[in-house]
């Protein structure tokens, strides 16, 4: 498959939509997203209307080029965590993700730090942008969980909980960029967490979103934590007005990821996916036979749960993040 037909592949597996790029409107499914109306944002600002509704935000439009930065990003960690922050704008219930930029961290496979340096690094690179007319704000970060999911950890939680309460809205991306090999679409989702003390409906929570299996050695932290934020519909979009940076891009990716073999770069992660699948087989047929001893059955699923924020159509410090 050249590289043509793979970024036309590309964009039908994450169902990127083509907007206008020309007329400002605050739709992004109408027209150019990145248009910035600074009075606009302002009132949005004044009004909070999340601060009386935990769930306001509902949406997150990304563009195509901020989508393929943080699919690369990801994959560069390898099987280390590695994090970045999200510019863009707010419309009506929607964040719109219009860049990203990564941020140095001390990553392990399992945590990832925002020492001095990347704290120095975020205020530097973001009045930068505001010197060259760039008036997109930091309204989020984003980091990778390798091989094992998108969704938020006890220490995630914590890390969005502060940033929503300190400099709200605050938007949470995780990307697995194993499962993103594997699947030949970008496997993302996008969460915001509840206050603490909240609540929330029996139908929201970390079910929201497609089901996804979660290792045996994360269902723990995960169960434990998943009804303390909800996921995001999650959008792509494309415009005429970055077609060129998408170019240069995609040529990038396509050479760091999509033109690999997957029979070859995904031999790590079918192993795992076996291991895994024979440790919770394992649990299960234990846990039957007890259930057939004692005349009570005691199944304890560890399969998975509906997480994550992939849809049908698609600043500031950070603190420590972990799974």
């Amino acid at each position: 498959m050249d590289s043509l037909m793979a970024r036309s592949t590309f964009a039908m597996a994450n169902s990127i939509q083509s907007v206008p790029g020309q007329a400002p409107s605050p739709s992004p499914d109408t027209e150019a997203p990145y248009f910035f109306d600074e009075a606009e944002q302002d009132a949005i600002h004044r009004a909070k209307p999340w601060a009386s509704d935990p769930s306001h935000f509902t949406t997150v439009h990304i563009s195509a080029v901020a989508l393929i930065k943080m699919a690369m990003h990801a994959r560069s960690g390898g099987s280390l965590e590695i994090m970045g922050s999200l510019q863009g704008k707010l419309a009506a219930n929607a964040f719109i993700i219009t860049d990203t930029f990564p941020v140095p961290v001390v990553g392990t496979e399992t945590r990832v730090n925002a020492v001095a340096e990347g704290y120095e690094f975020m205020v530097g690179y973001q009045g930068q942008c505001g010197a060259v007319g760039r008036r997109e704000n930091v309204v989020g970060w984003y980091h990778s969980h390798p091989g094992y999911g998108c969704w938020l950890s006890g220490i995630d939680v914590e890390t969005q909980r502060v940033n929503q309460q300190y400099q709200d809205p605050f938007l949470a991306i995780v990307v697995d960029p194993v499962r993103t090999q594997s699947a030949g679409k970008v496997e993302i989702g996008a969460f915001r967490t509840y206050p603490n003390g909240y609540t929330p409906p029996d139908s929201a929570g970390g079910g929201a979103g497609d089901y996804q299996s979660i290792p045996s050695n994360k269902v723990e932290d995960f169960g434990v934590h998943c009804q303390q934020y909800y996921a995001l519909d999650v959008r792509f979009f494309q415009s005429a007005l970055d077609g060129g940076l998408l170019d240069g891009v995609w040529s990038k990716y396509w050479a760091a990821a999509l033109s690999s073999s997957p029979l070859v770069s995904n031999r790590e992660y079918v192993a795992s996916c076996v291991r895994d699948l024979g440790t919770k087989m394992g649990a299960a047929a234990e846990a039957a036979g007890r259930g057939g001893r004692g005349g009570r059955g005691l199944f304890i699923g560890t399969g998975g749960r509906k997480v994550g924020g992939r849809s049908k159509g698609g600043g500031g410090g950070l603190a420590a993040a972990t799974v």
